[in-house]
């Protein structure tokens, strides 16, 4: 059994996989394009942030599994696999507190405006009386987009710090959303309404393309907070810039919209890292325990198949 790791994986998991008999090549730095000459004869390939492309596939002499070494599998082009009988797999919830540390530290980085009085101190400048101005979070109204495991995670640390939360899920009732303790939204502008706080945490799929656009942004306060750390493909950005100097949104990202290959080392839309009050590189996912966690389970994934013939976590 050969397997290609296409991105960076611990050294533990590549330890675990090589006694299991499997032949491991380790190319983390593998681009997309470079991928379809690399991929070769391997029976199973593992990636983190490179994409998964047709060209790929239809490369590919024995491949029978693509493991993503994290949540969702929008980087794989999973009708291609599924033409060629190809499984894909991924990682579900072993990145959840990750993400959702982050997502509360946004928060807090853009009530506070930590980057911005971070940035004036390193040039030398001491501004105490304008970034002692802040309205705080306790008692304020956080809407969670989505409750999954991460949006459900944020929700509970954000009770912790007094926050109201109020959900909408395309599946969440009245009923479950009051057995979880959080206010029902029936429509996403409902949450945009009522909110101080905006945290994102749905899939990107066909349906989610630009969920959050003009009239989303529209119906939001006047100087809220949206923080997106879970995909870029569902915000307008154009709208999220527009919402920003009009409406004077605070906003933190970890994820864009064509955001670059995780081997590229230039963004290329500084007017957006500009205005925000938080951005990160879609590191989201990536503390040393999440990584351990979701390592651990790609080997669980490899184990499965060569017991069984199926991998865990089949999302085809």
């Amino acid at each position: 059994m050969k397997i290609l790791v296409a991105d960076k994986l611990s050294d533990t998991a590549s330890k675990e996989l090589t006694a299991l008999g499997a032949e491991v090549i380790s190319k983390p730095d593998l681009s997309a394009d470079e991928l379809p000459a690399a991929i070769g004869d391997a029976e199973i390939v593992i990636v983190r942030s490179t994409k998964v492309t047709k060209a790929t596939i239809d490369a590919a002499t024995a491949l029978k599994v693509i493991i993503r070494a994290g949540a969702g599998v929008n980087t794989i082009d999973c009708a291609a696999a599924k033409a060629k009988g190809v499984f894909v797999s991924n990682t579900p919830g072993k990145n959840t507190d990750a993400v959702a540390e982050l997502a509360i530290g946004m928060m807090i980085a853009a009530d506070r405006r930590i980057v911005n009085a971070t940035a004036d101190m390193r040039n030398g400048v001491w501004n105490k009386k304008e970034y002692g101005k802040a309205r705080g979070l306790k008692g304020r109204t956080l809407g969670v987009m989505g409750m999954g495991a991460i949006g459900k995670a944020v929700a509970s640390r954000a009770k912790g710090m007094e926050m109201n939360i109020v959900a909408w899920d395309i599946d969440l009732t009245p009923e479950k959303a009051a057995s979880l303790g959080v206010g029902h939204c029936a429509t996403k502008l409902d949450l945009a309404a009522k909110s101080d706080v905006v945290t994102v945490h749905i899939a990107a799929v066909p349906a989610t393309a630009h969920f959050f656009n003009k009239e989303f942004f529209a119906a939001m306060k006047k100087g809220a907070i949206f923080i997106n750390c879970a995909r870029g493909e569902v915000v307008d950005t154009a709208a999220l810039k527009a919402a920003i100097k009009e409406k004077g949104l605070r906003v933190g990202l970890d994820v864009y919209e064509n955001e670059p290959a995780a081997q590229d080392k230039i963004f290329a839309d500084k007017e957006l890292a500009s205005m925000v009050m938080g951005a990160t590189p879609h590191v989201g996912a990536s503390t040393d325990q999440a990584s351990e966690a979701v390592a651990e389970e790609v080997v669980n994934i490899v184990k499965a198949y060569k017991a069984t013939g199926k991998p865990l976590h089949a999302v085809k």
